[in-house]
């Protein structure tokens, strides 16, 4: 899960949570940021529950990079 920042003209926070779904949130402040991935986050784990699924592994560092290269 990461919080990050653009900066520039268009300057605004993202949320991400690659290791569980594609895509994210943003907005102009990094706690409401924050806790509207928290509500993704939280919904797409009750999507992996009603579905019987397990949840993916988490990823970090060199292997997040390497995921994130496979789906650009």
């Amino acid at each position: 899960m990461t919080v990050s920042t653009q900066e520039g003209d268009d300057a605004c926070f993202t949320g991400s949570c690659p290791e569980l779904f594609y895509g994210g949130c943003h907005g102009g402040d990094a706690k409401s940021v924050f806790a509207e991935l928290c509500e993704i986050i939280e919904e797409t784990i009750q999507l992996y529950e009603q579905d019987g699924k397990p949840l993916p592994p988490p990823i970090s560092g060199p292997a997040l990079v390497n995921a994130m290269q496979r789906v650009a």
